[in-house]
């Protein structure tokens, strides 16, 4: 069973530079992690990450135009490999439309997309740089400058 929380919100960003420039400089917010191609602000519970769009979709392995991809994903992220597995396996068997198999990333972890039924895309992720509290939320972010 999936709880209901929510471990990391990403937006597709055409201009991922004027992104950070309207979130830094107008909200006053500050990353707890970034690189060339991401960026994370840690929020109450959960990340809020802006990504380049072309990047991202190509990630996915989807088109960026289209109705097939909104410039946002829901993030889910567990403590373990096995879990996504397991969460796969069971989405599977319900019918869900999945975007692709469990797949190892070369940064480490592992991660999955699907689609909800307005077409709203949904990670579920073990990702090593993200520690999760107790409750499975976010607590910020590791290092990703040398990636």
């Amino acid at each position: 069973m999936i709880q209901q929380r929510l471990s990391v919100l990403t937006i597709a960003a055409n201009d991922l530079s004027a992104m950070k420039d309207f979130y830094e400089s107008t909200f006053g917010w500050k990353p707890v992690a970034e690189n060339k191609d991401i960026i994370f602000y840690q929020l109450n519970g959960f990340l809020l990450s802006l990504c380049k769009r072309k990047e991202l979709t190509e990630f996915i392995g989807i088109s960026p135009e289209g109705t097939g991809f909104r410039g946002v994903t829901f993030g889910y992220n567990v403590p373990t490999e096995k879990e996504v597995r397991d969460i796969y396996t069971d989405l599977l068997s319900k019918g869900v439309k999945l975007l692709n198999e469990p797949t190892a990333p070369p940064f480490g972890g592992l991660f999955f997309y699907f689609e909800d039924v307005e077409g709203n895309i949904l990670e579920v992720a073990y990702n090593t740089f993200i520690p999760l509290d107790g409750e499975g939320n976010a607590v910020g972010h590791a290092d990703i400058g040398g990636l």
